[in-house]
């Protein structure tokens, strides 16, 4: 087992971390074990599957309006699927070109392969005779991590 899953007060999953971290949250006694290995211990402890904080720690931000946009962020939303032709994508293309005061947002970003992203160059999908396979959204904490 190579990841523990680290739960918080009102046993609400979190994270996931490696045993050694595990090991010194149970030490410094910021976490208890809530599920361990049967029969495997280390030093004084069981091997943990799940450990629970102690405290409850807030977690509001996971329930902002989402995560801040990337370039990772975008290409993974998107599978790294080609907006345009539905290939591989290996970059981003700004829908409203940066040229003409498109933003670094998730509506205005989706995954392109190169090909498609030079020959899009500095116009918009429509100008470009090229339409979009699907309209960029904003992602959920839930759907980036989920992949």
């Amino acid at each position: 087992m190579d990841a523990v899953l680290v739960i918080n007060a009102d046993l609400g999953p979190l994270h996931r971390v490696t045993v050694q971290h595990a090991i010194r949250m149970l030490c410094r006694r910021v976490a208890e074990i809530h599920e361990a290995e049967p029969d495997q211990v280390i030093g004084i402890f069981p091997v943990p599957r799940v450990v629970r904080l102690v405290r409850y720690v807030v977690t509001r931000w996971r329930f902002s309006a989402g995560p801040a946009w990337s370039r990772a962020g975008v290409l993974r939303r998107d599978g790294r699927c080609c907006a345009y032709c539905g290939g591989p994508a290996g970059t981003i293309d700004h829908i409203l070109p940066r040229s003409r005061g498109g933003r670094n947002s998730w509506r205005n970003t989706t995954a392109a392969c190169y090909a498609c992203n030079q020959r899009k160059g500095d116009r918009t999908p429509a100008e470009a005779g090229m339409p979009l396979r699907r309209e960029p959204v904003v992602p959920s904490w839930a759907s980036l991590a989920g992949r």
